[in-house]
């Protein structure tokens, strides 16, 4: 193991940053679907190694002398994100005639940019690197915050952050509920990167204990958490997930709007099977309705006709709102919306946080006069909603929805949950096929069950749609490209987890142990005497 470590921190030039960018696409077998959690035990401890050989000569100032290190760090995150959001260039060959030049910026420009996140957490680690178990600390530190920042820094964009890697199945998902994403990414990393202590032997016994120890807990806490008996409050819920499994490229095409709406009232209106209950609430995936309801007061009658007493629907649509003056512009959103069961639409709540250069143009202005337009096809520019709001059902039991990709965002996610029974996430993940994004996406909305301690209802036009319970636990679900419903009674349960804040400041105390723990042993080190 010393002659590994030694010839990688020896290496130089293209060699070094191609071992930098091979070890962080290595990173990502970790995630789903792979979930071959055991590569990070070789990604982190060659990254470790790489950083200890991150010197320049002296005399150097501050900034020449992390600039090593944080190229190390990108051409990781390079890796790391070209290998694991490759797939999102399926959204802009959609419509290849109009976005196929846009292709490499998809590919390739985005995880350049989310690369220096990457940077800049190993620049923070190197500050206070020393030997043994300090620079392991400082690389928790690094990553931990670099993870918190890529969570709202720039819109944010925390997908597939490396706690996940810790998570793979329900057992290994409890701990997440009282330290957060926050604790989980600098604990991960802690642990992961920890067999570079192999190579040198400072500290081993030290940190191969402590690991150890952590790894012990995170089973234990699972183990005890899944097994314990939850307290019922008495309520449940019967639900319809409908994956109607459209083409992306009849989605928008006029002439077969109402097969795609007869296709979603057959498969709601379908008898559930023996012994399942009748749907209290049927759920749509993201803009399942091929129209705006404005045009057609036909399908709120014929939804009317379909749904009985004490049901409700829930369906994502596009919302038009038409201007209060003349010559003003409509405004558009995309929403989710609430019809009972006179086909009335009794509540709608706008898609939040839009996702940049797919539904609105940042700088638009700026952008408009360099020929930029919307990367992906779709009818219109979309405005965000003011607030999310619960829906209230007519069982009693509140639903709170969350539109495509706001699910990835604990903090959001968490804060907004407070006073709600269920979470409700619709999406359409057929922009992206059968790659690893749908299975990243449903992973990420999973944890945030775990997280929040509310079951999750998730509706994919061609998936993964699903079930989960307030414990990470698969229910029922529909695979890739299934054509279905999955049809399934909640039980409700006491909430048993930390409030949001709790969790967060957790997380935090985590995060600056680490700081403080490789900011005193890597400043013991520059005062020891040689």
């Amino acid at each position: 193991m010393e002659r590994l470590a030694g010839r990688i921190i020896l290496l130089w030039g293209w060699r070094r940053s191609l071992t930098a960018f091979l070890a962080g696409a290595l990173a990502v077998l970790s995630q789903a679907p792979y979930d071959f959690f055991a590569v990070c035990f070789v990604s982190f401890p060659v990254l470790v190694w790489l950083l200890d050989g991150a010197t320049v000569a002296a005399p150097a100032g501050p900034l020449r002398r992390i600039l090593p290190a944080f190229a190390i760090g990108w051409w990781f995150g390079f890796g790391y994100f070209l290998a694991g959001l490759w797939w999102i260039g399926g959204a802009v060959l959609v419509d290849a005639d109009s976005f196929a030049w846009a292709l490499p910026l998809a590919v390739v420009g985005i995880p350049l940019l989310l690369a220096f996140f990457y940077g800049f957490a190993c620049a923070v680690a190197r500050l206070a690197w020393s030997d043994g178990i300090g620079r392991i600390a400082a690389l928790a530190f690094g990553f931990g915050l670099a993870e918190w920042l890529r969570t709202f820094l720039f819109t944010g964009f925390p997908w597939n952050a490396i706690g996940y890697s810790a998570m793979p199945v329900p057992l290994l998902m409890q701990s997440v509920s009282v330290v957060g994403m926050i604790g989980m990414n600098a604990l991960a990393v802690f642990v992961f990167a920890m067999p570079a202590l192999l190579a040198a032997r400072r500290h081993l016994h030290l940190g191969l204990a402590l690991a150890a120890l952590l790894v012990a807990a995170h089973v234990a806490f699972g183990y005890v958490r899944l097994n314990a008996e939850a307290e019922a409050d008495g309520r449940s819920l019967s639900v319809r997930v409908v994956q109607p499994s459209i083409d992306l490229s009849e989605k928008w095409d006029a002439s077969v709007r109402d097969r795609i709406f007869h296709t979603m009232l057959d498969l709601s209106g379908a008898p559930p099977e023996q012994g399942r209950a009748k749907p209290q609430l049927i759920l749509w995936p993201e803009t399942s309705v091929p129209f705006f309801f404005t045009e057609r007061p036909d399908a709120l009658a014929a939804l009317g006709e379909l749904l009985g007493d004490g049901q409700m629907l829930i369906a994502g649509a596009m919302r038009e709102e038409l201007g209060s003056a003349a010559g003003s512009e409509e405004r558009y959103y995309n929403s989710v919306v609430a019809i009972n069961a006179s086909g009335e639409i009794v509540d709608a709540v706008d898609k939040v946080h839009l996702v940049p250069f797919g539904e609105y143009i940042p700088f638009a202005d700026l952008f408009g006069r360099l020929g930029l337009e919307q990367f992906v096809a779709g009818p219109m520019n979309l405005l965000p909603g003011n607030e999310r709001h619960p829906i209230a059902l007519p069982s009693g039991i509140s639903a709170l929805p969350f539109i495509c990709y706001e699910i990835i965002f604990p903090e959001m996610v968490a804060v907004d949950v407070a006073s709600t029974d269920i979470i409700v996430n619709v999406t359409n993940d057929a922009w992206f096929g059968d790659t690893p994004g749908p299975y990243q996406h449903f992973r990420q909305a999973q944890i945030r069950a775990v997280e929040t301690g509310v079951p999750l209802i998730r509706a994919a036009n061609t998936g993964i749609s699903g079930v989960v319970d307030q414990r990470g636990r698969i229910v029922d679900a529909l695979s890739i490209d299934a054509h279905g419903v999955v049809d399934a009674t909640i039980p409700l349960f006491r909430r048993e987890t930390m409030a949001s804040w709790n969790k967060h400041v957790n997380g935090l105390v985590i995060l600056f142990f680490f700081g403080a723990i490789a900011a005193g042993m890597g400043l013991g080190q520059r005062l020891r005497p040689n």
